[in-house]
């Protein structure tokens, strides 16, 4: 007689590859139920997860080895989004805030925040994409967005709502400035403005909170390590030594004491370049392997490389990114990476 005690007891034998404990455990199998198959809910800690398959199949194989070979399994994946978030004032319903940096401009940070927010929504998240980037706002280019974000007046306070561009809840200062109009603000002006973006908007539930930081290590960064719940950090670098030196510090930056941010690794953007006619040709006409010697100088983890593609380039200035998309595959595989190490760090919080 199968019996649920018999199911769960075969469960127990398989672990998250990630989290290290068996899925029972994880409290990740759920609406077990038995007639004359066995289904239950795998409830995973991120929709993005790139183990899912592998997961799925060693529960199937666990089952039919220790329980029955013969009885039908059927596993309905679905996902939690993990969090550590305790309800505060500040983005109380955010989960995760995930801010994508560089050290120095130029290097493809804007591209990899917009992709990765992209990616999450594709994978099943809720996602949010805050533009810090005050000098050089590029959220308005990429969505095609020109128009001022609505206002709402609630409990005797102005909120901004941010505008909905594919599924993804937007905010840029780009946004509410005509798109030749230059930003001439001092640094407090900055911090307010950042202030503003967190607190003064109406973000609402969502699982991921991109927010595209400028490059270096100014106001925005330390206002940034001072209010905000940070999930952890992304950092964006080229090949060359010229971009990774520029990392360095701001890796510096956020292991700093006062600061103390995880860093959840690095990317390195712009790795080669891959002609739309030859898809099969790799030129790697920056360097090879600075974002892997970065990470490996500094006691980080290497997220991956992400190639330059002209028609990934070409959707980008005309405001089309599709995340459905051939050139849009390095991203998918970011994004799962990058859910990934969220899972992990919200695992190991204190």
């Amino acid at each position: 007689m199968i019996t649920e005690e018999k199911v769960l007891a075969a469960l127990r034998h398989v672990d998250d590859p990630d989290l290290k404990k068996d899925l029972v455990t994880l409290g990740m199998i759920q609406q077990l139920n038995i007639s004359d198959k066995i289904t239950f809910d795998l409830v995973l800690t991120t929709p993005a997860c790139p183990m899912k398959d592998m997961m799925v199949n060693a529960c199937k194989t666990a089952i039919r080895m220790m329980v029955d070979p013969n009885i039908s399994v059927e596993i309905n994946v679905t996902s939690q989004v993990s969090s550590t978030r305790s309800e505060d004032a500040v983005l109380p319903g955010v989960k995760n805030v995930i801010a994508v940096g560089s050290g120095k401009g130029g290097v493809g940070k804007s591209s990899v925040a917009v992709s990765l927010a992209l990616a999450l929504r594709q994978s099943g998240a809720s996602v949010g994409l805050l533009d810090a980037d005050i000098y050089g706002p590029s959220i308005p280019t990429m969505f095609g967005v020109k128009e001022a974000p609505p206002m709402i007046q609630r409990d005797g306070k102005q909120w901004i709502v941010p505008i909905e561009k594919q599924g993804i809840k937007l905010l840029s200062i780009g946004f509410m400035a005509a798109p030749d109009q230059a930003i001439v603000w001092r640094g407090p002006m900055i911090s307010s403005a950042f202030r503003q973006f967190v607190n003064d908007t109406e973000w609402g539930e969502l699982d991921y909170l991109i927010i595209d930081l400028p490059p270096g290590t100014g106001d925005v960064q330390i206002t940034l390590s001072q209010m905000v719940p940070l999930t952890g950090l992304v950092l964006v670098t080229t090949p060359q030594e010229v971009a990774m030196a520029d990392a360095r510090r701001a890796v510096s930056m956020f292991k700093m004491p006062s600061i103390a941010k995880p860093i959840l690794g690095v990317v390195e953007n712009m790795s080669y370049f891959v002609p739309d006619d030859m898809p099969d040709k790799k030129y790697y006409i920056f360097g090879q392997g600075g974002g892997k010697r970065l990470a490996e100088e500094t006691g980080i983890d290497f997220l991956g490389e992400l190639p330059l593609i002209q028609g990934y380039m070409a959707m980008a200035d005309e405001g089309r990114i599709n995340a459905e998309s051939e050139v849009f595959k390095p991203y998918l595989a970011l994004a799962a990476e990058v859910a990934r190490r969220v899972s992990i760090v919200n695992s190991t919080a204190v």
